[in-house]
Formats: C-alpha cells, sequence, structure tokens
C-alpha cells in the first residue's frame, strides 16, 4: 500500500497532481513481479539496509518504483534520479514521491542541464550504495564530485554500456568503491536484454510509427543478447532481418540462427529500418545516410544516443521536421526523407514503457538482493567490478519457476555420484 506519509520531501518532477494515476500503474506492474514482492516482504521483516544512504540513477519507470518500494521497505533511504531524459514516466515519478516517500528527480523531456542536475541532487544526499543504470552517477563521482565518494562503500550497475565504462574505470585502477555488475547475471542478461529489450524495442517502433514490420528489410547493428532479443522479434513479425557485427562468433551464430550478415554499407542501401543496440558510437554514419532509402527508419536501442550520427545527419539535411510523437523527418538534398524516431534515445522507453514487468522482476530482484550483499560484504571487496554471486542468480530464477509454476528435477545420489567421478567409463 501506499505510504500516508504527506510531508514534503525534496523533489523535481512534471506535476504532483498525476500522482493518482501513478499509483494505479505501479499496482499493476507489481502484480507481474512476484520475486521482487516476496523479497520486500522478508525485508519488511529483517531490514538488511537500515539507514542506508540508496543513490539510484535508474529508468523511472512503474517496475523501478517496485523496486524502490523495496529497497525502503529494507530500511534504506532513497534518493532517485532518471538516467535518461525521455524515460521518466511524470505520473510515477509523481506518485513516487507524494505516496512512496521517494526523493525523486525526474521529468520526461528533460534538458541536458536538468538532467545533470538531477543526478547532482541525488549525490548531494551522500549516497552509500550507488546503483547505476548507464554508470553516469559513477562517473560524476569519479569527476565532479570526488568530494562525495568517500562515502560511498559499494554499488550496482545495470547496464551492459555501464558494465563497459566501470571495467574501463577499474583497468586504470582508478575505480574507487567495489560495484556489482548486475547486467552480468544470467537471470538479467539472458531475460532482460534478450526478451525484454525484444519485445520492447518494438513496441516503441511500432507505437511511434505504425509500421507494418511484415516483408520489411530490419537491419539491426550488433548480435549481443539485445540484438538477438531484437532480431528473434523482428523474424516473428515477418521482417527480413540483416544483422551487422563485427564479432566473427556472434555474426557465424546470427547466421546458424537463419539472418543475413553483411557490412552496414550494404546493409544500408537496403534496409528500411534500421535498430541500433551495440552500446558504440557512431554505427550509422553519413557514408550511410548518403546511400539510404527514401523512408528509412533509424531507431536506438542502446543505453546512450551516440549510436547514430544525429549531429551528422542534421547536417546533411536540408530541413527537418516533427512529422510524429518521436518521429523526425530528416530530408536530405536529392530529397530522400530519413526518419529518426525518440532523438535517438532509448526507443523503447522513449516511444512506449520500457521492458514488461515480468522480465524486470528478475533484473530488480538482482539490484535488491545485489544491495543487501553490498551492505553485507563492502568491508571485505576489492575495488573492483563484481559479478553477481551465483547463489543470488540462483535463488532468483528458483523463486521465477515458483512464481510461474514450473517445477524442476533434483539429482538423485547416484547421478550426484556418477557426475563427480572420473572412474566410471562406458
Amino acid at each position: 500500500m501506499p505510504d500516508t506519509t504527506r510531508d514534503v520531501i525534496a523533489h523535481d518532477v512534471k506535476d504532483l497532481g498525476l500522482a493518482g494515476r501513478g499509483v494505479l500503474r505501479i499496482e499493476w506492474a507489481e502484480r507481474e513481479m512476484p520475486v521482487l514482492r516476496s523479497i520486500r516482504e522478508r525485508f519488511a521483516r529483517d531490514h538488511p539496509l537500515e539507514g542506508v544512504r540508496v543513490g539510484a540513477c535508474l529508468h523511472v519507470t512503474t517496475e523501478t518504483a517496485n523496486l524502490m518500494r523495496t529497497l525502503k521497505a529494507g530500511g534504506a533511504e532513497i534518493a532517485l534520479c532518471a538516467s535518461n531524459p525521455l524515460s521518466t514516466q511524470d505520473d510515477v515519478a509523481a506518485a513516487l514521491v507524494t505516496e512512496y516517500g521517494v526523493p525523486t528527480f525526474a521529468i520526461k523531456g528533460e534538458d541536458r542541464d536538468t538532467y545533470y542536475a538531477h543526478m547532482q541532487a541525488v549525490i548531494d544526499t551522500r549516497p552509500q550504495i550507488t546503483m547505476d543504470d548507464g554508470a553516469d552517477v559513477v562517473g560524476l563521482l569519479h569527476s565532479d564530485r570526488t568530494d562525495a565518494a568517500g562515502d560511498v562503500i559499494g554499488g550496482t550497475e545495470e547496464t551492459t554500456t555501464g558494465v563497459i565504462r566501470l571495467k574501463s574505470l577499474e583497468a586504470c585502477g582508478e575505480l574507487k568503491y567495489p560495484i556489482v555488475a548486475v547486467n552480468e547475471a544470467l537471470t538479467k542478461h539472458l531475460f532482460d536484454n534478450r526478451y525484454g529489450t525484444g519485445q520492447s524495442t518494438l513496441d516503441g517502433i511500432i507505437r511511434a510509427t505504425n509500421l507494418l514490420l511484415a516483408g520489411k528489410v530490419v537491419v539491426i547493428g550488433g548480435y549481443g543478447w539485445c540484438g538477438r532479443g531484437v532480431a528473434m522479434r523482428a523474424k516473428g513479425h515477418g521482417a527480413d532481418v540483416v544483422v551487422l557485427e563485427v564479432d566473427p562468433l556472434r555474426a557465424l551464430e546470427a547466421v546458424m540462427d537463419g539472418f543475413r550478415v553483411m557490412p552496414v554499407a550494404e546493409a544500408a542501401r537496403i534496409g528500411h529500418v534500421f535498430v541500433t543496440a551495440t552500446g558504440d558510437i557512431h554505427v550509422l554514419r553519413p557514408e550511410h545516410f548518403a546511400v539510404m532509402k527514401d523512408g528509412a527508419i533509424m531507431a536506438n536501442t542502446g543505453h546512450f544516443d551516440v549510436e547514430i550520427d544525429i549531429p551528422a545527419l542534421a547536417e546533411m539535411a536540408v530541413s527537418r521536421r516533427q512529422i510524429r510523437d518521436f518521429v523526425e523527418e530528416f530530408v536530405m538534398e536529392d530529397g530522400r526523407r530519413l526518419h529518426l524516431l525518440a532523438e535517438g534515445r532509448l526507443v523503447n522507453l522513449a516511444a512506449a514503457e520500457g521492458h514488461p514487468a515480468s522480465v524486470m522482476d528478475m533484473s530488480f530482484a538482482n539490484q535488491a538482493l545485489c544491495a543487501e550483499y553490498m551492505v553485507k560484504n563492502a568491508a571485505t571487496l576489492q575495488k573492483k567490478v563484481y559479478d553477481v554471486p551465483d547463489d543470488i542468480d540462483r535463488e532468483i530464477a528458483r523463486l521465477k519457476l515458483a512464481a510461474l509454476g514450473a517445477n524442476i528435477d533434483t539429482l538423485t545420489a547416484e547421478q550426484e555420484r556418477y557426475l563427480a567421478s572420473w572412474d566410471i567409463g562406458t
């Protein structure tokens, strides 16, 4: 139930009057999050995060709201800001402030200055645990806000992109505190990245464009878990899927999965829809814009808005206009019209609602349990990036299976002996 406290708390949201609608949507999402709910019930009894200050920089969605409720039930003092300027659900942000007592700094469509001011507001609470989705707060604590880094005992990171940044910090010997890479949990990237990104990315594209994907050539940049998910779902819609890759093993897997693989220079000429999912910069560049078909659509589902070279696209265009919500049209000198979705930001969160709650149930269960793990173990952990402990990963899978009504077998004593032996032959 919502917190009945109505004391004014620190916040910067669009409209507190939206809170009622936000509560209903948060409660709806909770129905699909049984694992997180069971953790919240235990946290409410045991208070494993009692008095711990948590600074969270995450997409402010209904699912995130249920994670915040879980952390608060565990005794944490929370401050939350958005990890993307377009991903905030304003009614959820309002509900977090007025109904659940969570200081929240997030407005859908906020400009760059506001985005960073909101992160500064979270850091001003002097968090002891950071919870990042893209490592932006970690980045500030390692640059402009080193004054607050000394209070931090550990953190968690949700995304592939963020983990790349953190491992770079670790490799340079500059990481200031231990961080658990939640993204590396099997119960996160095998499900969230693949099934969540696959469904929600196409949801965002279809909501923004009302496009029929059947018969279209859909070009997907990257065949990691996110790219796999998008390819699988696009194929299910009847699309002709082309994959772009630089890794020969992933490219081979894409071929074996039934997709065409080719360089971006070739794919640019034939694609109708382009989706970037690499975590790298400038996957689509001027030389590709120059040969794309009239009406081509470009979307990004990687964390940052750098995978499509938007400044170059704008420079090449003779005119540009907003033609639909989340659809901007760029007219090239030869009259071709290229369309960019959601300003090149995460299309699934900007133009739709992000991942379904059922898959975020596991991802955020990892966040909650890893926060508990960090509090218990921070004193003995080194300043490194750690994988999620295997026992946490397996416990979440067990809880999810139970919630889905699925049962698994256990090994017999004879089977265990056989697997542990070396001398039992044919």
